[in-house]
């Protein structure tokens, strides 16, 4: 099985980047894994922790933008110049190889068709020739939401071809002394909202900080973590805020969780998103999780997140001060959210959707 991987490269990989690694890892811990080797373009470098693959990569010889623009427009070259014989590919994210064996394509969200007015014009472009491959050359196109499945069957591509793969996360829960000493590290708050994404316009930080600004509270921080990504702008809204407001960038993954697990609250308003990693990782954690009601995000909190509105900041609002200002409230959904992660988003289940796919594919 040849799997692609070049999004652990990316300037700022984001969350297509984790879910894949997460899938390689949930395959790799079956008790009899499937032959895979990762595909990328070729590198001087292996990707910066924590993006470095599991399982052995093979580079073809061109670098990212040539591999792309062969792929897309000439369906050149194939991976098995890099690879070998391969039974199947599996391309986990929107950039589509060549059918040169059966292929299954994930299509993680069409954010694009929804807000296009969040992603650049080459963006668009390189997203539309995605699409397009993806509805005539893949054999199965995985998705890990059914709110992405829903969105896959407007764009055109068959149902009979789809199948619905929920991500998971690591479920381990971060002692609360180790999460005190990182809270402390970092100099936070006692008591603080906490945001995890890459700032960009569909994950909705200007929502989330007009709410808080309506909000007006000293007592607790509101916390930002992760990478600018593209048309973040948020220096002014933040340089004017007179609400306590930290931004942290990019941090390590242990001290993402850390920070997740003694959060007050954990907030993820996207305006979409095709599954929403971070509120299933704040859920494992036993963080109440305020997210968006539509998306796939209320698919993963289910009932044991407080769903709102993200275009409304005055419903983010209402929901950040109902759970800070009820701390039993807060505690019972944290329990009732990390219930439901190891149940419904296990490894197992990933991996067996995968499996599932692959044993498909090779017929």
């Amino acid at each position: 099985m040849a799997i692609t991987l070049e999004q652990c490269w990316h300037r700022v990989p984001g969350g297509t980047a984790v879910a894949a690694l997460g899938c390689v890892d949930a395959l790799g811990r079956l008790s009899v894994p499937p032959e895979m080797v990762g595909i990328s373009a070729w590198h001087r470098n292996p990707p910066e922790e924590p993006f470095a693959p599991s399982i052995e990569m093979a580079a073809l010889r061109l670098p990212r933008s040539g591999l792309y623009w062969g792929w897309h427009k000439l369906r050149r070259p194939s991976v098995q110049r890099a690879a070998g014989r391969v039974d199947a590919i599996h391309a986990t994210g929107m950039a589509v190889p060549p059918r040169t064996a059966p292929l299954a394509v994930t299509v993680n969200d069409l954010a694009f068709l929804r807000h296009p007015d969040h992603f650049t014009p080459r963006g668009l472009r390189f997203f539309d020739q995605s699409l397009e491959l993806a509805r005539n050359d893949a054999d199965i196109v995985v998705c890990p939401s059914q709110h992405t499945a829903d969105d896959c069957v407007k764009a055109g591509i068959d149902v009979e071809r789809l199948r619905i793969v929920p991500y998971w996360t690591d479920d381990r829960l971060v002692p609360i002394q180790e999460a005190e000493e990182v809270r402390q590290r970092f100099g936070l708050a006692e008591r603080f909202v906490l945001w995890v994404g890459t700032a960009e316009p569909r994950k909705n930080l200007n929502g989330l900080l007009e709410a808080w600004r309506v909000l007006g509270r000293t007592a607790e921080e509101l916390v930002l973590v992760g990478p600018a990504g593209w048309k973040s702008n948020l220096g002014g809204a933040l340089a004017s805020s007179k609400q306590p407001i930290r931004r942290l960038g990019f941090v390590a993954e242990a001290d993402k969780r850390a920070l997740m697990r003694v959060a007050t609250v954990v907030c993820y308003p996207s305006l979409t998103e095709g599954f929403g990693l971070p509120v299933l990782e704040a859920m494992v954690q036993g963080a109440p999780v305020v997210t968006s009601a539509s998306g796939a995000t209320a698919e993963v909190a289910g009932s044991t997140g407080v769903l709102v509105d993200p275009t409304r900041p005055m419903k983010i609002a209402d929901a950040l001060a109902g759970l800070l200002d009820d701390p039993d409230a807060a505690t019972r959904l944290g329990r009732q959210g990390r219930e439901r992660a190891l149940v419904e988003f296990t490894g197992e289940r990933t991996a067996g959707g995968l499996l599932g796919v692959y044993r498909e594919l090779a017929g």
